[in-house]
């Protein structure tokens, strides 16, 4: 009776029992079906657990995170490309350079330059402003046309950020035409600005000076400060001041929303 208790009724085929005359007690090799460390089934629930829910943190998903926006860039500057920065974008050029725009400020995330300001700083080179459709320098402001009225060719334009002077300074490379036989002059006209953060995102900047230097044959000549137009004469149009937003930041793309509506892409110089 003591086996019946002790030990359990192993299948037939697989075990092999022998009885002792001196002990009455059966030995039994019980063979059981336990598979080798090295050919143990892994866990189902653990293997799909692992698929279905990958962790934001490892290598794969910021991998394919990385993919996307790099993905999302290149559609946006193909976008853009061959618009002369917007000069010849017509309606269905800015529809697409600011869908384009969208989805890479989605991927991109809420910018937060309360804790990355310092992704600002440097020399920025415009490769697009949907303001300039309107063939004007001032963009979404007023400005001189361009090719039209006078004889005015735009050059390369770049914004200069100094996140420690709080400096802010457009850039624009002008090519003025003059009376044949004499060459096109050649100057860099740079617009300076301050700059103060007015939320996460927001950034406003306030018109200093306007200086004018010339570049080619007449380099050597000293920059001239422009004088500033007196308030009083001021349109109300021109206040002076800007505000932006900046909706996508990387260390070499970024992105503006203006407060007139102007969408800027700038890639860093």
């Amino acid at each position: 009776m003591a086996s019946l208790t002790l030990l359990p009724h192993p299948p037939p085929s697989h075990s092999h029992c022998s009885s002792s005359s001196s002990l009455l007690r059966p030995r039994c090799n019980i063979h059981l079906l336990t598979p080798k460390p090295s050919q143990r089934r892994p866990s189902l629930v653990k293997s799909a657990v692992d698929v279905a829910d990958p962790s934001p943190s490892s290598s794969a998903y910021a991998g394919d995170t990385s993919d996307s926006v790099s993905s999302l860039k290149l559609n946006l500057l193909s976008a853009v490309s061959g618009l002369n920065r917007g000069l010849a974008a017509n309606e269905d050029d800015l529809r697409k350079a600011d869908d384009a725009a969208k989805e890479l400020e989605a991927a991109g995330g809420v910018v937060d330059l309360s804790v990355g300001l310092d992704k600002l700083q440097g020399r920025w080179k415009l490769i697009y402003s949907s303001g300039f459709s309107s063939r004007t320098l001032g963009g979404s402001r007023p400005g001189p046309p361009i090719g039209r009225l006078l004889p005015i060719t735009l050059g390369q334009v770049f914004q200069r950020i100094d996140i420690f002077s709080k400096d802010f300074d457009n850039i624009v490379e002008l090519q003025l035409g003059a009376p044949w036989p004499l060459p096109p002059l050649e100057v860099t006209a740079t617009l300076a600005h301050k700059f103060e953060l007015i939320g996460s995102s927001k950034i406003k900047i306030v018109f200093e000076k306007t200086t004018v230097k010339t570049a080619g044959n007449l380099s050597q000549l000293p920059p001239l400060e422009v004088p500033r137009i007196p308030d009083a004469l001021r349109p109300s149009s021109n206040t002076g001041s800007g505000e932006f937003e900046v909706t996508y930041l990387d260390s070499d793309t970024r992105i503006t929303r203006g407060d007139r509506g102007e969408l800027r892409v700038f890639v860093i110089s």
